[in-house]
């Protein structure tokens, strides 16, 4: 028996669509999974100021909830043996540093947990180079780090995707986007998410509306920039086909609770093992934190592809336990896992938000009717 009343669900989709009416997006997805069921499955608008009513199966972009997908498939070789977090990224990619370097002293680990130096850089800035991967690792081998690695904690908000992939590809031989479907997204019944579209897909993605920020009495922080110029490209074909695994994932908040549910309950779901429980505890333990991030300024705790709870920045609810882990994207969309509570939550939308004060608000207001509708 469900540990979700009916009159709970009924409260939660009512805030859901509240949301809604409140003009905060256009169109929405919420999904919950308590206990490995699915308890809560909601979507509702519209997928863009003139489009067609959303369904629970309609793509969104999913920003940097993307990294993640990315992450695991890279922890399934590490379960595998394939590799390890303390090999150093050039023991498996001989081009990505030139020998006695500190560049070359980078680790799989440092690269997991936002520590390796190589934060933004060109590449960021040059949406015309994303579809070409072999341009963007050239970049990557070509960056120096900002910072000495390991020394502190500073967000790769792209760089963190091209990094994970061409190590994927290296141990595994197979393309990220592939490697991901056949790890992480087949085994998990996952069919409506994929990083990047392919060639034989339509480009049906919903529509993304950076909406401008409310007024507010304080200033949110430095963060990314300009919501509204970093989200534009996200809506052109071309970048929709492009491979960026730390921000091209195509997919909707069903497949994301369900992403989350195998990992809350230590990598296995419906008789499925992604991941085994050691290396689940592992990657998903704290490894870094800080008071102001190097890139976004604000309070950061990082695992390996995750962020953890625990901070007046994260968006997995009010009073979010430090165990708790996941990952948000560009002020739209949110993804978390509950270990204690056996709880995997995604909220998707196709409007973007203030990223650390306008949608941490509305995100947390849904986190907290599941939390307390739990207790």
């Amino acid at each position: 028996m469900s540990r979700l009343a009916d009159r709970d669900r009924e409260r939660i989709a009512a805030l859901f669509d509240r949301q809604l009416e409140l003009g905060l997006h256009h169109g929405a997805q919420l999904a919950v999974y308590v206990d490995g069921e699915a308890v809560l499955d909601l979507a509702g608008g519209v997928t863009g100021p003139d489009g067609e009513e959303t369904t629970r199966t309609q793509r969104h972009v999913l920003f940097s909830s993307t990294k993640p997908y990315a992450a695991v498939t890279l922890h399934t070789l590490v379960d595998e043996g394939e590799l390890s977090y303390d090999d150093r990224v050039v023991d498996h990619w001989p081009e990505f540093a030139d020998s006695g370097t500190e560049k070359a002293e980078i680790t799989v680990r440092q690269v997991l947990s936002h520590t390796a130096g190589l934060t933004q850089g060109e590449i960021d800035e040059r949406p015309d180079l994303w579809d070409d991967w072999d341009a963007c690792v050239e970049r990557i081998e070509a960056m120096e780090p900002v910072f000495s690695p390991g020394e502190r904690p500073a967000y790769h908000p792209l760089t963190f995707g091209w990094l994970v992939g061409e190590l994927v590809r290296r141990v595994a031989g197979t393309p990220i986007e592939d490697a991901a479907r056949e790890r992480v997204f087949e085994p998990l019944g996952m069919d409506d998410t994929g990083i990047g579209l392919r060639d034989d897909e339509d480009d049906d993605v919903a529509t993304l509306v950076a909406f401008e920020a409310f007024d507010r009495c304080r200033d949110p922080g430095e963060g990314l920039g300009d919501h509204t110029e970093v989200a534009a490209p996200f809506n052109t074909e071309a970048v929709h086909r492009s491979v960026i695994p730390a921000a091209t994932g195509l997919g909707t908040a069903r497949d994301m609770a369900r992403f989350y549910a195998c990992l809350a309950n230590g990598g296995e779901l419906d008789g499925t093992r992604l991941l085994s429980a050691e290396t689940v505890a592992e990657m998903t333990a704290l490894e870094a934190e800080t008071d102001a991030d190097g890139t976004l300024g604000r309070p950061g705790r990082f695992a390996l592809g995750f962020w953890k709870g625990g901070t007046t920045a994260d968006p997995y609810g009010s009073l979010t336990p430090e165990y708790v882990f996941g990952h948000a994207g560009l002020g739209s969309s949110v993804g978390w896992a509950d270990p204690e509570a056996n709880v995997g939550f995604s909220y998707v939308t196709n409007g973007v938000r203030e990223g650390s004060y306008e949608h941490v608000a509305r995100v947390r207001q849904l986190a907290d009717a599941v939390r307390v509708a739990l207790q």
